[in-house]
């Protein structure tokens, strides 16, 4: 193995930094690489508590609240250990947030209290130790005040917080309250008393404890042996803590990583750094490399002991990767929280280099730097060096932002008062938490200093920040007024006019507005300023007079209507969103009052445009409230329309047939029956001799079943010349009767197990002429016969009838293609195996028995047909799953050593599904040793879910009744940190419990659908499962009815029959299930894709209002919908110009857009749109124009584009509404500098194909053309559907020189390809090759790939590699630009 090991060094295209992890320890020449990103200063081991399905409530009922209490729980600890996974520590806000949510419950479970325990240590680098080892107690004291049992498991994990938060405690005392709780202490217990004595360097109580374990026959395990090396160096004695690791392997312990960082970590508390670099370099000698985390590891060490000047040394041998980000960010983390800042952010300049897409960096540093208190000169220091680094574009703004959220009022001015001095821009938002804050306190005078400050920096406060910050505190406006005024703070500016009619509006205070709009002293206003308050304050008032009295003033005041049309518009819009505002029974209820208003308002000579008026008749006519329409008359400008169309068997016995046969043959009577009957009966018996006596003897009665009968049976005794006489003259292949297909199968196997292949591909080739029926059954007996032939080593049977069975098309499966390769398994010929699966892959796309061949090259010891399979596989699907090939390989052969090096390679990740893989094989070949080292070695990979990975061996143990070893998985479970899941506890409280054992922990309440016995419903529970996987719902949703009564199904059948007949459009169906299964199941809930299906299907039967409630529901648990649901929803009713549901779709979605992968421009598009189908043009202006302009300015803001509004307008042939959007967007171009809208235009033109528009706008608008990135967007898009190309002809047309010239013609290419234009794809190739183009080598594999295909040839050198490769290079390249 070791020769294999070493000439494997040719791995390296496998993965550039094997070679090293492949040969044995003393041919490692190679520099060691970084470990793959796990967190840095401790170990991590927490699996996700996943969210537990509701089963049925008949043996365990369980209130709704309760299990939406639980639900709800469930899915907030996934949350945070999810936060654990990605980042290697947990938020102390979103730990408070759970841990308070439990106290609510009332109802802490064994495993969640475990979690939340086991959080309060290393996982808060945010937190110092002393506030977490506080936390960890007031956990503990809270839970079991709240009836938490304790066990062996919650001690030791709190014994693991005192141990990572550096707690002092008397272990002696830990050991008597376990005794008093009566909870008996285990190894682990044991392990990290240990560990405590000797952080205190007490060697004497550390041997006492020793002492039990050997008494106890423990194993001492890496553990002990790491802390005795830190007790005897804290002690004093290193001599005796460097011995440690001889003695370990003397033990037959091999040191491990946690052993080299114990010793590292005393060289660094006594500034050994000589000793610290002769020990890292022995390890790379030895082990090949030393993990980046332990190194980071010692830079702690440094740092806390003072020692800050040997850093540099050890971060110079760490390999900044971007696997490492994670732990690299948890170092700067902790060494900010113990006060080393400097040494944290010389460490984070370190991964500089690791930035992506211009994205900032640092951010997390500077948001801890805020949080711990760092002062502004500090903050200052490091924001600059930020940004002369070009780690952070903004890092003042982002630290403004950090001291708002965490309410650090005075940080937060001197913040701004520095981002002035820089002329960084202030806007009056960031005033916002600051007056927040002091109105919860009710500090009047900190509201004030607040204003002033915003004044000083010259910041005009906006109309919201007076609204909703400042007049809050008071009762009224006036009151407001004068107070400010008061204390020096009052600002006579337009926003704070605007405030005052807004607030008193929108309390109701009709009189007050009348007289603030009548002042002399109020300066002009666009009256869409406070519209919307003055509705609510008309809404809320019966006083008709001040209704018109407002409304005169607005229609003649022209201080309040700044921009055109006029007064007369802006009056119409009022009163149509006025109607449109209120509810079907306002309207009824104020009927009267309306009707004097209308009244009124014509006495004023008050009119409105036509299409207002119109748009209210709509409104009016649906509130059914038709008098009013008359009265609404009286308002429109011209003569309005007429109201009239306003719309509204037993075995028979042998001898007994015999004698019948032979009397009816004497009495001359007919015998066809009863000697079918015979035979039969002698075919069951298997007789053959007999049946071909009696077929002889009467073979002019005989029947064409008897026959059949007779065929099958001499196959069955291998008696193939008689099969196939009797076959041939009763069914020859020219007959049009056939066989059946299982004596056609029977002939087949018979036939090529005695080498007669010829005429078994003439069998063959009669099922197919015959068109005989192929069935699964038929399928896997092809499969039968080919194994079997190869398992004898028949290379061409094998091959012969593989070919014709695929040929034929009688079946295509990839378990027929398996066979190919084991032949030469079997023969030992690898070279053949490996032939075959690379041309298995060629021509049926499909990898087979690699696993196989892995294994037998490494027995093998064939370095180079490894190297060649390792290679094929890494090319064709990627270093990952080649590398994992190798490492099963391994670990199946019994090569545990070169598997660590393999599942150690540097940003190796867990693959859930080739882990399940490997751990079901070897539970169903009961390889109990095998399964514990996949355990054992893939503990430090990352995202490895370590509760599964237990749970398996868990199983294995339960399959072989093995308590013993199970115990064993209890005990590693601990010392890993694992939280197991319910279905772990509940698994091995099984497994103690049938052998008489005594359960450690409390047992989880197992649910009646977990633990229900296989039984016939499952049996029709899995048919239904398949039915919907093949997309057969309706023959699945019969069988489910007529189980109905006899058995309830699981959460998941009700669940999987949902989505399938959503998805085959059977609402009524899918519905009904529903409701069945919310009887079964207390507590039911559809998942997110179910819901989110049925919004897809509700919004198609246009149930719009069914499919808002799904949504809203879908929210209230905390679930997100799919990004098709929501915009099909916001679609269909922008189509409908529903505009308030647009509106609470649009507040239900405001924090979950980025979540849902909807942009903030669909929804603003879709509102538009609603008020377009509205006849409501200048009202849609009106909303999006704002939008656009603060879209532009503010990044905070996401609606920049209209490019679904102008599609829509266009398709639908609304010229009025293209065209007033269009003007607007011109405008914007024009008068703002806004580019976006008006290419969006630009390019609805070229879509269009209005090319005459589309050049006019280019020459009003040439700046266009530098939206680089939409033009971009828009050539992809096109690109990705047929019927596309004449849209790129276009642009190339028009603006040639703006356009990335090797884009457009690769997406002009991938046009014609698509559209199969033979002669417009080589006319391309050819102007590329005119005009000097060099084509990447994606396209021209993909035009090479195209020309083949339609026969003709390629004119260029193919580019080698396969089409994979390309992407991926192609991927790294847009990454990198």
């Amino acid at each position: 193995m070791a020769a294999l090991l070493s000439s494997a060094g040719r791995l390296r295209a496998l993965c550039p930094r094997l070679l090293p992890l492949l040969r044995p320890p003393a041919a490692a020449a190679a520099p060691r690489p970084p470990a793959p990103a796990r967190n840095i200063l401790y170990q991590i081991r927490f699996l996700t508590v996943a969210p537990q399905q509701e089963g049925s409530v008949k043996e365990e009922p369980i209130s709704e609240i309760q299990t939406r209490q639980t639900w709800q729980f469930d899915w907030a600890l996934n949350k945070l250990d999810n936060s654990v996974r990605k980042t290697g520590r947990i938020p102390k806000a979103l730990l408070l947030k759970i841990f308070h949510d439990i106290c609510k419950t009332g109802c802490p479970g064994s495993n969640q209290t475990l979690l939340l325990l086991r959080s309060c240590g290393a996982l808060l680098p945010e937190v110092l130790s002393p506030e977490r080892t506080e936390l960890a107690h007031m956990i503990w004291d809270k839970m079991k005040e709240l009836g938490a049992v304790y066990d062996t498991s919650h001690y030791n994990a709190l014994l693991k917080v005192y141990l990572q938060n550096e707690h002092k405690f008397s272990p002696t005392e830990f050991l008597a309250r376990m005794e008093e709780a009566n909870v008996q202490p285990n190894r682990v217990t044991y392990q990290r008393l240990i560990a405590a004595y000797c952080n205190e360097g007490d060697i004497e109580g550390a041997s006492k404890i020793l002492g039990f374990m050997k008494n106890k026959d423990l194993p001492i395990t890496e553990a002990v042996f790491s802390s005795l090396v830190k007790g005897h160096a804290r002690a004093g004695d290193m001599k005796s803590a460097e011995n440690i690791l001889s003695v370990m392997r003397m033990a037959g312990v091999e040191p491990g990583p946690d052993t080299y960082l114990s010793l590292l970590n005393v060289y660094a508390e006594k500034g050994d750094v000589d000793s610290i670099k002769k020990t890292i370099e022995e390890v790379e000698k030895t082990e090949g490399y030393l993990m980046d985390r332990i190194l980071m590891q010692v830079i702690f060490s440094l740092a806390k002991a003072g020692y800050p000047q040997y850093i540099e040394d050890i971060k110079e041998r760490i390999r900044f990767e971007r696997e490492l980000i994670p732990d690299a960010m948890n170092l700067c983390l902790t060494l900010i929280t113990h006060g080393f800042e400097d040494i944290s952010f010389h460490f984070l300049k370190s991964l500089h280099h690791l930035s992506r897409d211009n994205m900032d960096q640092g951010s997390f540093f500077l948001q801890h730097c805020v949080n711990r208190d760092m002062p502004v000169n500090k903050l200052k220091q490091f924001c600059s060096e930020l940004k002369e680094a070009k780690m952070h574009s903004a890092p003042l703004p982002f630290i403004l932002r950090c001291a708002l959220e965490a309410n650090k009022s005075a940080l937060a001015i001197d913040v701004m008062k520095m981002m002035k001095e820089e002329g960084l821009p202030l806007r009056p938002h960031y005033s916002w938490p600051l007056l927040v804050g002091f109105q919860k306190e009710k500090n009047l005078k900190g509201i004030f200093e607040v204003l002033k400050v915003m004044h000083e920096l010259g910041v005009e406060l906006d109309t919201e920040t007076y609204t909703d910050y400042v007049f809050k505190n008071f009762a009224d406006s006036e009151t407001a007024r004068a107070q400010l005024k008061k204390n020096d703070c009052l600002f006579e500016t337009v926003g704070l006019s605007v405030a005052e009619i807004r607030y008193e509006a929108a309390h109701g205070r009709l009189d007050k507005v009348l007289s603030l709009l009548s002042s002399a002293s109020t300066p002009p206003i666009d009256m869409r300023q406070f519209r919307n308050s003055l509705i609510w304050g008309f809404k809320s008032s019966n006083d008709v007079h001040l209704w018109s009295k407002i409304t005169e003033l607005l229609y003649k005041d022209e201080r309040y209507c700044l921009t055109p049309p006029g007064p007369t518009e802006a009056v119409g819009y009022f009163l149509y969103h006025l109607i449109d505002s209120m509810s079907d029974s306002e309207v009824q209820a104020k009927e009267e009052r309306l009707r004097q208003y209308f009244h009124q308002l014509k006495k004023m000579n008050i009119v409105i445009p036509t299409t207002h008026y119109s748009g209210i008749c709509r409104l009016l006519d649906s509130s059914q409230v038709p008098e009013l329409i008359k009265d609404a008359r009286l308002l429109s400008l011209k003569k309005p329309l007429s109201t009239d169309n306003i719309p509204e068997s037993a075995k028979s016995d042998v001898s007994a047939l015999e004698r019948k046969l032979e009397k009816r043959k004497a009495e001359n009577q007919p015998i066809t029956d009863v000697l079918k009957q015979l035979i039969h009966a002698l075919c069951e018996e298997e007789n053959m001799q007999k049946a071909l006596e009696v077929k002889a003897k009467y073979e002019p009665d005989m029947v064409v079943g008897g026959y059949a009968a007779l065929i099958n049976l001499c196959c069955r005794h291998d008696n193939v010349e008689e099969a196939m006489n009797l076959k041939e003259k009763v069914f020859p292949k020219n007959s049009p009767v056939a066989l059946d297909t299982g004596k056609y199968i029977a002939l087949v196997e018979v036939l090529g197990k005695h080498g007669r292949l010829e005429d078994a591909i003439n069998i063959l080739t009669e099922m197919k002429e015959k068109d005989v029926p192929i069935s699964d059954r038929t399928v896997a007996s092809f499969f039968r016969i080919l194994n079997a032939a190869a398992m004898r080593g028949e290379v061409e049977t094998v091959n012969r009838l593989h070919e014709t069975i695929v040929n034929l098309g009688l079946a295509e499966t990839a378990v027929l293609h398996s066979p190919l390769i084991t032949v030469h398994l079997e023969k030992d010929d690898m070279p053949a195996a490996l032939e075959a699966l690379i041309n298995c892959y060629k021509k049926y796309g499909k990898i087979l028995q690699l696993h196989n061949i892995y294994c037998r090259l490494i027995e093998k010891g064939d370095a180079d047909l490894l190297q060649k399979v390792s290679d094929f596989i890494s090319r064709e699907y990627g270093d990952m799953m080649a590398l994992y090939d190798l490492f099963f390989a391994f670990l199946q052969t019994g090569k545990y050593k070169e598997a660590r090096k393999v599942i150690e390679t540097p940003g190796l990740r867990a693959h859930s599904g080739r882990l399940h893989w490997f751990a079901k094989k070897c539970i169903s070949s009961n390889q109990m040793e095998t399964l514990e080292h996949l355990v054992e070695l893939t503990q430090n990979l990352f995202e490895c879910d370590r509760d599964e990975m237990y749970y398996y061996l868990l199983q294995l143990c339960d399959n072989n009744g093995d308590w013993g070893k199970a115990e064993a998985v209890w005990t590693k479970i601990q010392e890993e940190n694992v939280v197991p899941r319910e279905k772990t506890l509940t698994l091995l409280a099984a497994i103690l419990e049938k052998n008489g054992q005594v359960v450690p922990f409390e047992v989880p309440k197992v649910r009646h659908e977990d633990t229900r016995s296989s039984s016939a419903s499952n049996v029709e529970e899995r048919k239904i499962r398949m039915l919907c996987k093949k997309n057969n719902a309706k023959e699945a949703y019969s069988i489910f009815l007529k189980m109905q009564g006899k058995n309830k199904f699981h959460y998941r059948t009700y669940d999987t029959l949902i989505k399938a007949l959503l998805t085959q459009n059977c609402l009524e169906e899918a519905i009904e299930v529903k409701h069945i299964a919310e009887t079964h199941i207390k507590g039911f809930t559809l998942n997110s894709a179910a819901s989110s299906l049925l919004i897809i299907s509700q919004v198609r039967r246009d149930y719009l209002k069914d499919a808002m409630a799904v949504l809203k529901g879908m929210l209230d648990s905390g679930l997100l919908p799919s990004r098709p649901a929501v915009i099909a929803l916001i679609q269909a009713l922008a189509e409908k110009g529903d505009l308030k549901n647009l509106q609470a779709l649009k507040n239900m979605l405001e924090d979950i857009t980025k979540s849902v992968g909807v942009s903030a421009s669909l929804i603003a598009n879709a509102i538009a749109l609603a008020h377009t189908k509205n006849n409501d043009l200048d009202a849609a202006v009106e909303y999006l124009e704002p939008l656009l302009i603060s879209g532009a300015q503010n990044p905070d803001q996401a609606v920049r584009n209209i490019s679904y509004l102008l599609r829509k307008v266009s398709e639908e042939g609304l010229e009025p509404a293209l065209e007033k959007f269009g003007v607007m967007a011109e405008r914007l171009a024009s008068q703002f500098g806004i580019y976006r809208p008006v290419t969006d235009l630009f390019l609805q033109y070229v879509s269009a194909d209005r090319v005459d528009d589309a050049r006019s706008l280019i020459q009003r608008c040439g700046a266009l053309v530098e939206e680089k990135r939409a033009l971009a967007s828009f050539m992809a898009r096109s690109a990705s559907k047929p019927g596309q190309a004449k849209k790129i002809e276009t642009l190339l047309e028009l603006i040639p020189e703006h356009l990335d010239m090797e884009a457009a013609y690769r997406y002009l290419m991938k046009c014609y390809e698509m559209d199969g234009d033979v002669a417009s794809v080589k006319a391309v190739y050819e102007k590329t090759k005119a005009k000097n183009i060099q084509l990447h080598e994606l396209s021209l594999k993909s035009l090479a790939a195209f020309l083949k295909k339609v026969g003709e040839p390629v004119p260029f050198t193919e580019p080698p590699e396969t089409f994979k490769f390309y992407v991926e290079k192609w991927r790294k390249r847009s990454e990198a630009s």
